[in-house]
């Protein structure tokens, strides 16, 4: 698969032109990069209006994804996910009134910022079961259905796989959105390598409308580098602001490290990256194996990552995460409950170490309870998402925050999942949640 950008700023970076252009850098290293990094010149197309290499290479990453189109962010799926919300209340929101989001609870802050800034309101979909993480909302489409039914909403938000590796039904819960004639829009920041699975577990193949990748969490992208996805069906209706868009939500200088890189994953993905996926995942599995016999309990969770409860021995998830580190193993993240391993074919070498990691002998503890997080409240809405979020703010110590007003979100990142949403009323159960995520100062909107 041809690689247009990275093509052509290679030409630029060896023809000798004099850069009387941005950056300030003029291509002399400082960190090593700065001959790769350049701006929008004569050649280099550009990324909210795209005719040239720009185009061509998304068209690539359009045809791997099986998309009807396939747009690229510098700025990670934050961007993704506001324009994403955008597209669906220009395509399908209502004509007059507010519009309301049918939304699973752990969304990303990104999420929340978008309902601010485009002020939409949202019912949220409440996690079924007893399971009580943050990061976690398992939801069954009989409840989308209902909801639904009683909300009207004009979409539905899912974010799956989430932070923990778990992800509700896509394809039944999109089967349901259709039957209502509303669009599934799914935040996949952590599942862009699900497509090249066998078969692929990809939302836009499951029936989303549209959805997020970023491609820099599970594939070889640099940070920042995303992709916004949009079905055929989508592109039909909403295509043509799916530029503007991004542009309302980006910055007007993105980066060129970011687009080859992103450019250069393309070729990455076409040159068998199924065959490499496949051979890596029964090694993982393989590990998973190695580290339930050591005693570790290992949560279900997508094929990438790994997550681990210490509770049966004893550990609390931010204690494991003590001890990895002590192995020179950094985690992606850890809460009581758990900790979170990302891995991928790109590094054999640590998951193997890990292997090494999990036969070795600790102290034994007495077992803690498993379930170590208060549940997750059902929110008391006092004012709408936008209002609460740019209303007048003092941030005060949570334990004198009972009773008002959230503000601006308080959240840990990661990852980056609101405990309280802009607008909505701090209860006790919000503030035992605070407590067990450490945050000891919240942003609250002014009184009288």
């Amino acid at each position: 698969m041809d690689t247009p950008i990275c093509d052509f700023v290679q030409a630029y970076r060896h023809s000798g032109t004099l850069r009387l252009h941005m950056p300030g850098h003029k291509g002399v290293p400082l960190l090593g990069c700065e001959p790769l990094d350049i701006t929008e010149i004569e050649g280099a197309d550009d990324l909210y209006h795209p005719e040239g290499i720009i185009a061509r290479s998304e068209a690539n990453a359009a045809a791997l994804f099986g998309a009807g189109r396939t747009l690229y962010s510098t700025e990670g799926s934050s961007q993704c996910i506001r324009a994403m919300l955008r597209l669906a209340l220009l395509g399908y929101g209502p004509r007059e009134g507010r519009a309301r989001l049918l939304a699973a609870r752990n969304v990303h802050r990104a999420f929340v910022s978008a309902c601010a800034l485009l002020d939409l309101d949202v019912a949220w979909l409440m996690p079924e079961g007893d399971r009580r993480s943050l990061c976690s909302c398992p939801v069954s489409p009989e409840q989308v259905d209902g909801a639904i039914r009683h909300e009207r909403p004009f979409a539905v938000y899912l974010t799956a796989p989430d932070y923990l590796g778990g992800s509700p039904d896509l394809a039944a819960i999109a089967a349901v959105c259709r039957a209502h004639g509303v669009p599934l829009l799914v935040d996949n920041a952590h599942g862009a390598y699900l497509k090249f699975l066998s078969p692929s577990r990809h939302p836009m193949d499951l029936g989303a409308a549209m959805c997020c990748d970023s491609a820099h969490k599970t594939l070889p992208v640099l940070t920042g580098g995303a992709y916004l996805h949009l079905s055929r069906e989508a592109e039909a209706q909403v295509g043509r602001w799916a530029k503007s868009a991004m542009a309302l939500f980006g910055s007007s200088s993105p980066s060129y490290l970011i687009l080859q890189s992103l450019d250069l994953c393309n070729r990455y993905l076409s040159e068998d990256y199924p065959g490499r996926l496949a051979a890596f995942l029964p090694q993982v599995e393989q590990l998973r194996e190695q580290l339930s016999r050591a005693g570790w309990q290992v949560l279900p969770s997508d094929p990438l990552k790994i997550v681990l409860s210490g509770c049966r021995r004893g550990y609390t998830g931010t204690e494991l995460a003590g001890l990895l580190r002590q192995a020179d193993i950094e985690c992606e993240f850890a809460d009581l409950d758990a900790v979170v391993l990302m891995v991928t074919p790109e590094n054999l070498p640590e998951v193997r170490k890990l292997a090494w990691w999990a036969d070795l002998d600790l102290s034994p503890r007495a077992p803690l309870p498993e379930l170590s997080l208060p549940r997750l409240p059902a929110p008391r809405r006092r004012m709408t998402i936008r209002h609460g979020a740019f209303a007048r703010s003092e941030r005060v110590p949570a334990a004198q925050a009972l009773g008002r007003v959230c503000a601006d979100l308080t959240v840990s990142c990661p990852p980056a999942v609101p405990i309280a949403v802009s607008g909505e009323e701090i209860t006790p159960e919000v503030l035992r949640l605070f407590a067990a995520y450490d945050l000891d100062t919240v942003s609250v909107v002014e009184e009288g």
